[in-house]
């Protein structure tokens, strides 16, 4: 019976994907759900095998590559201080550098020391490309390297720094702007011009690195795009709560409580959205909900399916296939889960083989989780059981997640930058 539901499982999943190459343009892909539709991925590799090339970086980093019409991006810091952040551009055919262009900061900003500067990921339509360097501003570049447009958007003042990324929807930028001492926002600016098209503060007590309870707050998720009953949503895990904004006007259309947790307000994660169903997990150790998405004003009450009051460390995004999500986490010993989104029930745990901060990417029916200390598990999405398919090592730390490009992997450890081809 399992191997029934397990063959009936992936046929549904291999039939809803589509048989075509194409980038990854954008923290988790081109549809922000960390979902490839390449049908024929490499699922072996180490130093000396399925390596296309591999590119030295000036320092480690968090932020994640993207792959847009023949360019590979990352943002990468020059020194330990963060007073310079560059943009990187890299031939994808063999990861000759084409070129750099460095922000540079008056004055040093506080981060922690597992999250270096630069732990933001850049994003591009196919002849722009995007890059938040927290309080060295917001840059729009071309692919030659020109800068467009840039923004100063405010000083973002916290002691683990920042990380979360901006995202393209219809020539709208929407970028978390935060966490900080002084403000935290969602805004959306237009990305021909640079101009800001609306801004939608999220208050908070205390002193933005602790709330009124003295316990660590901010939130460091990544928006994403979702169509909720025939109208787009920029849907955002904030410290307290989740939130949907109307993307044209910044309006918050609806929020549901029960992210805060007892170790304090913190979310790392994005939103994992399939059809109307929404999962969101806390950091920390926090809450993790689920709810049906839709209705207007506060929808605890009304549309939440569950919440868990406690769950592993949650940093790196899951994802989403057939009505079940699979996470990793950060905690030791680590394990990924299959968890039924419907009620919140973990339906198997299995071994992580190491904490991870990555996102878990899903192509060609595997799953792609890269741990911290540079090894890629590849796993079944099953909803039965855990099966694991093939363990890869690089040797190398990261916390960052791969991209996926027709039939190549690409991935940033500490110190290089990977391009993983078959032969």
């Amino acid at each position: 019976m399992k191997r029934q539901l397990f063959a009936m499982f992936t046929a549904v999943f291999v039939l809803g994907t589509v048989a075509l190459a194409e980038d990854w343009p954008a923290f988790r892909g081109p549809r922000g759900n960390g979902l490839s539709n390449e049908t024929d991925v490499p699922t072996e590799w180490s130093p000396d095998k399925n390596i296309k090339w591999k590119t030295k970086l000036p320092r480690p980093g968090n932020g994640s590559p993207i792959v847009s019409n023949g360019r590979v991006f990352l943002a990468c810091a020059e020194d330990a201080q963060g007073l310079k952040r560059s943009l990187y551009c890299f031939d994808r055919a063999d990861g000759k550098q084409l070129w750099v262009q460095t922000v540079e900061l008056e004055r040093e900003m506080p981060t922690h020391k597992t999250n270096p500067y630069c732990g933001s990921t850049p994003v591009a339509d196919g002849s722009r490309v995007v890059v938040w360097h927290s309080s060295g501003g917001l840059y729009c570049y071309d692919f030659g390297g020109n800068e467009l447009w840039s923004r100063n958007l405010g000083e973002f003042d916290h002691m683990w720094g920042y990380g979360s990324s901006p995202i393209l929807h219809q020539g709208k930028i929407f970028l978390n702007c935060g966490p900080g001492r002084k403000r935290t926002f969602i805004t959306g600016i237009d990305l021909a011009s640079g101009e800001t098209l609306w801004e939608t503060d999220e208050p908070f007590a205390g002193d933005g690195n602790q709330n009124e309870n003295e316990k660590y707050m901010g939130s460091w998720s990544t928006p994403v795009i979702a169509n909720v009953g025939g109208q787009y949503q920029v849907i955002c895990t904030m410290p307290t709560r989740l939130i949907g904004y109307d993307p044209d006007s910044g309006e918050i259309v609806w929020t549901c409580d029960g992210i805060r947790g007892p170790k304090g307000d913190l979310a790392y994660s994005s939103p994992l959205i399939l059809g109307d169903l929404c999962v969101t997990i806390g950091g920390f150790n926090g809450p993790g909900i689920g709810l049906r998405l839709g209705g207007n004003g506060n929808v605890t009450d009304t549309r939440r399916l569950w919440r868990n009051d406690k769950n592993p460390q949650s940093i790196g995004t899951g994802v989403f296939i057939g009505k079940h999500v699979y996470r990793s986490n950060a905690d030791r010993p680590s394990v990924v889960q299959c968890i039924d989104a419907e009620t919140g029930q973990v339906v198997w745990t299995g071994p992580a083989g190491g904490s991870s901060w990555s996102s878990i990417v899903a192509a060609a029916g595997n799953l792609y989780l890269t741990n911290q200390q540079g090894t890629t598990l590849v796993f079944q999405p099953n909803p039965v059981e855990f099966k694991a398919v093939a363990v890869n090592e690089l040797g190398e730390s990261s916390n960052s997640t791969m991209a996926i490009s027709d039939g190549e992997i690409f991935i940033r450890t500490f110190e290089c930058l990977y391009c993983i081809a078959e032969g």
